[in-house]
């Protein structure tokens, strides 16, 4: 029986049924010759041979569709396969070959199959395949021979067809020309363009017709120009790169500028030798507009180098190349009644607008309003002057250009003609920050040491100060060499050579010098405060704080009275330091105590000193400049030493404890008197008390006998009485306790049914309350639960909660397959197992490699 079924095995593998358009290969094993058997047939292995491959099908190339075959068998004329001389089929080696649409084909032992069917390649319109050629060979197509190398356009539309010869670089579109484009071309290799025209490498140039334009193989696209479109208002700045003739015929040398505008094309496209400098725009002047060209352009487009040309308005041009505007676009001069321009002429000419003067280089002249003018190009406008009106307390600086003369204008209208300039005056930096600081001498005395305006003060106009009232200003000329005093109130204008005195004083405490500047000097009466130090002649250093009130005493106004304020520069400095002087030499000799109690007396003596009659002097005149100081006042003094002034501290405390304890026992013998007085007032007073309480004793008993007479008489009655009152009233009162009670336990009845009944209703109320708390609360919770809930899920996404839901069974799969692993037999160990049929199920049926007939 089983040599029954191994010799029928064995039968089925000797036969194979080839079905239609398959194939196999078989080996003689004599011979070692392959060769190919090819379907429908039902072939029976010989001894002698091996079926190496197969059964295979067919290869079968689609219609418009192309494979590769690498070491192809060689076909005759006929298109059958040559065969050796041992029957083996012979072979292209290391060749390819390319196969189109055909009948299904078997592949002769050594073909490689080295492309699957490929569609073929469809060029559209406007477009083509750039070709190189590999090898050498003769295109039937084109009748041409091409050497490897040599590149050529497949324009469409059509489909290629390939050869193993050639090969696909790229594919090239058209490019499409707008109206108002051009493309730019180069010549990759010498080469003729599609109008014929030879190119050399390198070469550039430009396509202008509108439509497609497919570029040859050897040209390459540079970019695409668009046209600048001209108007009347803009015009094309072009420069020529070379020597060429332009578009419009024009030979164009190398270097030259021109203008393209509207009058020659709407819109232009750049030529590749020509470079476009710019765009112009027109330049328009209206009837009050005029502009002067420098280096203008003749009619044959040549610059006129060093002219000028003057163009008034209304017009419209465009600026030629290598012109410009001298000052651009210049309004006409439009002088009114109080106007004025200064002339210069640059070269000789003959002025018609002042009556044909003839003017030379060199020339000034002015010429007044009310007129227009235009400079003609032979002049140069220096300056627009313009009349300056002055008040009477106003006024302006002259300078004569010719003299050099400086004069001061006041009071009148005036214009500078053209031989005067304005003339700044300057002062000194002091004297321009106190005239621009705008500060009132007298109202801001104490803030000389703030800032005040820094607005900057016109030098052009005269210098003007006002002088407040009980002041005085002293002026220098130092061209004339004398000086003025100007008492206040009055207004103070300086001329060209004058200048103000400027004062200088002393401040702070104790004076320091230069602290206080200012124009004007205040005559008082006014006060000055000082701090010195001196010494008594027991060697007792105090500083003492003075004041002074002072005035300058101006006996008549005459210059030479008024100059004698400003004989001495530092008034107050001079002052505080005479009087330190005079006061030190007086208390030098006193001893401390009786200058403590004497300072007053011992100061004022010192510096007004006694008449001849032994009194005290009123004042005290400096002669200089007649400073009169009329008052001191002794403001504090201080020792400098710390033990003096601890001793006096002690004295004064001593003093006032010496006055503290005397008023002490003044006030303690007042209080003893004032008690002796009040103790007699109260023991006569007890006294009267006395007399009087016995009196009131007396009438006391004899009341009391005559209200015994009439008790005894009245007794029983007034008992009787009583009794049955108050009977009466025990019964009333029983009979309103009773009421009372009962109202008492109706009312406690009620407010106690009242209070059970809210409590019951307040309970009822709040548990319902509680109740309906707890539902919205479980509501909300359940609420924000799902949402919370949802918008985890929506956050993480299905997808994922999917991948890790199967993340465990994936990972175990991926790692039994990783394993290699076909099937798996789990088991806990405990349960007993059929290993026959679970064998039978895991290993399966094998499916044979080739088809066998099986035997009946």
């Amino acid at each position: 029986m089983s040599s029954k079924g191994s010799a029928r095995s064995s039968d089925e593998m000797n036969i194979f049924r080839i079905a239609p358009y398959y194939y196999i290969h078989v080996m003689d094993l004599n011979t070692n010759v392959t060769r190919v058997v090819n379907g429908p047939k039902t072939y029976i292995r010989q001894d002698n041979e091996k079926v190496i491959f197969g059964p295979e099908k067919m290869i079968t190339v689609p219609p418009r569709h192309y494979c590769i075959v690498e070491s192809p068998a060689i076909r005759d004329k006929d298109g059958n396969v040559v065969y050796d001389n041992y029957g083996q089929a012979k072979l292209q080696h290391a060749d390819l070959e390319i196969r189109f649409s055909q009948e299904p084909f078997p592949l002769y032992p050594g073909e490689v199959y080295k492309q699957a069917p490929k569609p073929l390649m469809v060029v559209a319109a406007n477009s083509a395949l750039r070709l190189k050629a590999i090898l050498d060979f003769e295109d039937e197509t084109s009748k041409t021979k091409r050497v490897a190398g040599d590149e050529w356009l497949f324009e469409g539309p059509g489909t290629y067809m390939p050869r193993k010869e050639v090969e696909v670089i790229e594919t090239v579109r058209a490019t499409i020309i707008q109206p108002n484009q051009a493309i730019k071309l180069r010549a990759r290799k010498q080469t003729t363009d599609r109008n014929g025209i030879d190119r050399v490498t390198g070469e550039e140039w430009t396509v202008k017709e509108v439509g497609a334009y497919l570029p040859g193989a050897y040209e390459e696209v540079i970019g695409i120009l668009e046209a600048y479109v001209l108007t009347e208002k803009k015009a094309l700045h072009l420069r020529a790169m070379r020597t060429f003739n332009d578009c419009f015929k024009i030979e164009r040398k190398n270097g030259e500028e021109w203008l393209i505008t509207m009058a020659e094309s709407e819109a232009y496209i750049p030529d590749v030798y020509e470079e476009v400098v710019g765009v112009v725009n027109i330049t328009t002047l209206n009837n009050r507009q005029y502009a002067v060209i420098l280096d203008p352009v003749d009619g044959n487009g040549k610059p006129q180098l060093g002219q000028k040309k003057l163009i008034k308005g209304e017009k419209s041009f465009f600026l030629q190349p290598d012109e410009r505007l001298e000052n651009g676009i210049q309004n006409v001069y439009i002088l009114g009644e109080d106007e004025g321009l200064i002339l210069k002429a640059n070269e000789e000419f003959i002025d018609k607008e002042s009556e044909t003067v003839h003017r030379k280089p060199g020339d000034r002249w002015m010429i007044r309003g009310p007129m227009e003018y235009v400079p003609p190009v032979q002049v140069d406008v220096i300056s627009k002057r313009k009349a300056i009106p002055l008040d009477e307390n106003e006024g302006i600086y002259v300078r004569d250009v010719k003299s050099g003369k400086v004069r001061a204008v006041c009071g009148i209208t005036y214009m500078l003609t053209h031989d005067e300039e304005l003339w700044s005056k300057e002062l000194s930096p002091t004297v321009e920050e106190l005239l621009i600081s705008n500060k009132d001498p007298l109202a801001d005395r104490g803030n000389y040491g703030a800032k005040g305006s820094t607005v900057k003060r016109d030098k052009t106009k005269v210098v003007t100060f006002r002088v407040p009232h009980n002041a005085a200003v002293q002026i220098y000329d130092y061209k004339e060499k004398k000086a003025r005093v100007v008492l206040g109130p009055d207004l103070v204008m300086l001329g060209p050579d004058e200048q103000f005195t400027q004062i200088s004083l002393s401040g702070c405490k104790p004076k320091r010098p230069n602290q206080i500047k200012s124009l004007c000097l205040l005559l008082g009466p006014d006060f000055c405060t000082d701090v010195l130090t001196i010494e008594t002649a027991d060697h007792a250093r105090l500083q003492l704080q003075l004041a002074y009130n002072w005035h300058f005493k101006v006996a008549d106004k005459s210059q030479d009275t008024l100059a004698k304020l400003f004989a001495v520069p530092d008034f107050v400095g001079d002052a505080c330091k005479a009087i330190a002087s005079r006061i030190r030499g007086a208390v030098a000799s006193v001893q401390f105590d009786d200058f403590h109690k004497n300072s007053a007396k011992i100061i004022c003596a010192a510096v007004f000193g006694y008449d001849k009659d032994r009194k005290l002097n009123s004042s005290f005149v400096f002669p200089a400049n007649n400073l009169t100081i009329t008052s001191i006042d002794i403001q504090s003094a201080e020792p400098v030493d710390q033990r003096t002034r601890d001793a006096l501290q002690k004295s004064v405390q001593l003093a006032i404890e010496i006055t503290t304890n005397s008023q002490e026992a003044a006030a303690r013998h007042e209080a003893q008197r004032l008690e002796q007085e009040a103790k007699g007032r109260l023991e006569r007073q007890k006294i009267s008390d006395e007399a009087e309480a016995e009196r009131s004793r007396k009438e006391l008993l004899e009341l009391q006998a005559q209200s015994a007479a009439v008790e005894s008489s009245g007794q029983a009655k007034a008992e009787a009485q009583s009794r049955a009152e108050a009977a009466r009233i025990e019964g009333e009162a029983a009979v309103e306790q009773a009421k009372l009670k009962a109202e008492a336990l109706n009312i406690e009845a009620t407010a106690e049914l009242e209070r059970l009944t809210r409590a019951r209703e307040a309970e009822i109320k709040y548990v319902g309350e509680q109740n309906e708390l707890e539902i919205a609360k479980s509501k909300e919770m359940v609420t924000i639960e799902t949402e919370k809930f949802s918008n985890m899920v929506q956050a993480i996404g299905t997808d994922t909660l999917r991948s890790i839901a199967t993340a465990g069974p994936e990972n175990q799969v991926k790692l039994l397959q990783s394993l290699g692993i076909q099937s798996t037999l789990i088991t806990d160990g405990s349960n007993p197992i059929n290993l026959f049929n679970t064998a039978s199920g895991l290993i399966g049926a094998i499916e044979p490699p080739f088809k066998r007939e099986k035997h009946e």
